[in-house]
C-alpha cells in the first residue's frame, strides 16, 4: 500500500513566559478581602454568601464587595490600585461563560503578577479546562482556581449558600478551604510541562496510507467531522500559486476567545486548510483574505455564535460565486469551500475548537459548517454595495466577516398599510446586545424603496434605529443587556449612557445606528427576507491577497 506525505494543519502556539505569584499573608487577621463582581448573571450574589461565610467564620476579617468598573472583559487598573493600597487580597468570580470565565482568570493573574495581590478566581465547574488553559497561557499555571456547581444563574440564596458551604466539584474538597489555603498557604510550584509549549509546530506529518491518514486527522479533531482532501505537496503547491504571497509569510494570529493565547500562521498553513476544505486555486485570495481578517469562524462563546462571510466587488463574477437563487445554501462550489475553510482554518490554526475545551457553545450552530457565505448582488440592487458602505472603491474585491447569527426572523415582502409594525415586531425579536443585518431579496430591497422612500441603504438604516425602541424599565432588564451594556452605560459609555437617565416607560433605542447592515442577495424567486442579528467585525481587500 502506498504511502503519502501529507503537511500538518495546525498553526503556531504562543510563547509561554512564566510569572511570579504574589507572595502571601500569613494569616487574613486585620485584611479586607475584596469580592470582585465581574457583572455576569447574577455573580454579585454568589459572592454575597461568600460575604456571609466571612462574617460568620472569620470577623477579624473585613469584605468588600466591588464591581469592576466595565463589563468582564475590560481591564480595570484603578480597582487593582485600589486592593493594593488597601493592602487587600481578591476573590474573583464568577467566571460561569466562555469569555467571562477566561477574563476572570485573566484579571486574577493580573492581581497576582503585576500588582502583588492574593488572588483567587471562582468559577461554575463547567469551565474548567478553559480557564486551566487561560492561566498556563498566561505564565501562572498554579493560578487558584475554585469551582462551584453551574449554573449560578436564577439560583435562590439558599442555593448559592449551599455552593459556597458545599464541594467544590472539580476536586472534592470544601469550597472555602480551598479559597483560605490559596490566599494564605501560598501557590503550588508549577510543573515543568505546563511552563512548555513546543513552539514549532511539525510542517509535515509521519508518512501513511490514505485511511490511515484520513483517520489521523479526524482523531486529532482537525476536521468539521466531515471528509477532507489530503493536503499533498502537489494539492499544496497549486494553492500557493494563486498568491504572490510566500508561503512562509505570516498571514496572522487567530485565538478561540480572548485571553487563551493568540496562535499565529502562514500563506502556507492556510494554503493546507484550503485543500483540505476542497476549495480551487482561484479562491485562495478570499480565503487568505478572511484568514487575515483576525476574526475567528470557531468562536468559543457559549451562546453558540456563528460568523458570516459576504464577498462583493469583480472577484464574485471571477470564481463564480452565487449571489442569487440558493445564494445563502449548498448549491455553489465556491460559497459552499471558502466558507469551510474559513472554519478549517479558524479550528486548525487558533489551536483546536473542541467542545468543552476550546468550544464552549452550549448549543452549538449549524452555521458554522460554512460560515454563511455567500456574495451580494450588487447588480440588483438599488443601493450602493456593503463594501462601498465600509470605504471601499466599487472596483475593490473585498470580503466582509460578521459574528453572531443566533437570531433570525424572516417574513415576506412589505405590506401596503403596516410594514412598518411588522418590521418593529421582527426588530424587537433580534437580539438586543447583536444589532440586526437585514438580508433583503431584491424584490423587497426596492418595496423598501417603493413604500419606505429609502432611496439609500443609510436612509432605511436610520428609519431601523428610529424604529427599533422599547420601553427603558424593560431594555434594562434583558439579561444580555444586564450583562454586556448596563455596565458600559453606568460608566460612561456613549451612546447608551445617556439611556440610564430614561424614565422607566420611555421609548429608547434597542441599538446603535452605526451597528446596523443591510445586505442584497437572492434570486427573486419571491420577496422573502431574513433579519439577522449579527455584528459587522472586518472587512479586508481581497486583492492585497492575489
Amino acid at each position: 500500500m502506498s504511502l503519502l506525505r501529507v503537511y500538518d494543519p495546525t498553526g503556531y502556539p504562543p510563547s509561554i513566559t512564566r510569572k511570579t505569584p504574589a507572595p502571601r499573608p500569613d494569616s487574613l487577621d486585620g485584611r479586607t478581602v475584596y469580592l470582585v463582581d465581574s457583572r455576569f448573571d447574577d455573580s454579585a450574589k454568589l459572592l454575597e454568601q461568600m460575604q456571609v461565610w466571612f462574617a460568620r467564620h472569620m470577623p477579624s476579617t473585613t469584605t468588600k464587595l466591588v464591581q469592576m468598573a466595565s463589563y468582564y472583559g475590560k481591564d480595570d487598573p484603578i480597582l487593582w490600585e485600589e486592593i493594593k493600597g488597601a493592602n487587600g487580597v481578591a476573590i474573583l468570580g464568577v467566571g460561569h461563560c466562555s469569555t467571562c470565565a477566561p477574563a476572570v482568570s485573566t484579571h486574577a493573574v493580573t492581581l497576582e503578577t503585576r500588582y502583588g495581590v492574593p488572588a483567587v478566581a471562582v468559577h461554575t465547574d463547567k469551565f474548567v479546562k478553559v480557564v486551566q488553559s487561560t492561566v498556563r497561557m498566561a505564565g501562572l499555571p498554579q493560578a487558584a482556581l475554585v469551582f462551584v456547581p453551574q449554573p449560578v444563574m436564577g439560583r435562590t440564596e439558599a442555593e448559592l449558600a449551599a455552593y459556597v458551604n458545599g464541594l467544590d466539584p472539580h476536586t472534592g474538597r470544601p469550597v472555602m478551604r480551598e479559597v483560605m489555603e490559596a490566599l494564605t498557604a501560598g501557590l503550588r510550584e508549577p510543573r515543568a510541562e505546563e511552563l512548555k509549549y513546543e513552539r514549532n509546530t511539525a510542517r509535515w506529518l509521519e508518512p501513511a496510507d490514505e485511511e490511515s491518514l484520513h483517520a489521523l486527522f479526524l482523531q486529532n479533531r482537525w476536521t468539521d467531522q466531515l471528509p477532507i482532501v489530503l493536503p499533498t505537496e502537489e494539492r499544496v503547491a497549486a494553492m500557493l500559486a494563486a498568491t504572490r504571497r510566500k508561503p512562509d509569510e505570516v498571514v496572522g494570529r487567530l485565538q478561540p476567545t480572548p485571553n487563551r493565547g493568540l496562535w499565529e500562521f502562514t500563506v502556507e498553513k492556510v494554503a493546507i486548510n484550503a485543500v483540505m476544505a476542497g476549495a480551487k486555486p482561484a479562491y485562495f485570495p478570499v480565503i487568505l483574505a478572511l484568514a487575515a481578517s483576525g476574526v475567528t469562524a470557531r468562536g468559543s462563546t457559549s451562546s453558540s455564535a456563528a460568523a458570516m462571510v459576504v464577498v462583493n466587488g469583480p472577484i464574485r463574477a471571477q470564481i463564480g460565486m452565487n449571489c442569487g437563487v440558493g445564494a445563502m445554501g449548498p448549491y455553489n462550489h465556491a460559497n459552499a469551500t471558502i466558507g469551510r475553510a474559513y472554519g478549517l482554518l479558524s479550528q486548525n490554526l487558533q489551536g483546536g475548537s473542541v467542545p468543552g475545551e476550546t468550544y464552549m457553545g452550549s448549543l452549538g450552530s449549524n452555521y458554522t459548517y460554512n460560515s454563511i457565505t455567500f456574495a451580494e448582488n450588487e447588480e440588483r440592487s438599488p443601493w450602493e454595495p456593503l463594501h462601498v458602505q465600509k470605504g471601499f472603491e466599487a472596483q475593490d474585491s473585498v470580503v466582509s466577516v460578521f459574528t453572531g447569527c443566533r437570531s433570525t426572523t424572516f417574513s415576506l415582502g412589505l405590506r401596503e398599510q403596516h410594514w412598518r409594525e411588522h418590521v418593529k415586531d421582527m426588530l424587537l425579536g433580534t437580539d438586543a446586545i447583536t444589532a440586526p443585518t437585514l438580508l433583503l431579496d431584491p424584490i423587497v430591497a426596492r418595496q423598501f424603496v417603493e413604500r419606505g422612500g429609502f432611496n439609500t441603504k443609510q436612509a432605511l438604516i436610520r428609519w431601523l434605529h428610529d424604529t427599533a425602541t422599547m420601553p427603558a424599565k424593560r431594555y434594562w432588564d434583558l439579561q444580555l443587556v444586564q450583562n454586556y451594556i448596563y455596565p458600559r452605560a453606568t460608566f460612561g459609555d456613549e451612546p447608551v449612557a445617556s439611556r440610564l437617565r430614561a424614565a422607566p416607560e420611555q421609548e429608547i433605542p434597542i441599538f446603535v445606528e452605526k451597528d446596523i447592515n443591510v445586505i442584497v442577495l437572492g434570486g427573486e424567486a419571491n420577496g422573502y427576507w431574513q433579519m439577522m442579528g449579527a455584528k459587522h467585525q472586518a472587512s479586508v481587500n481581497i486583492d492585497d491577497w492575489r
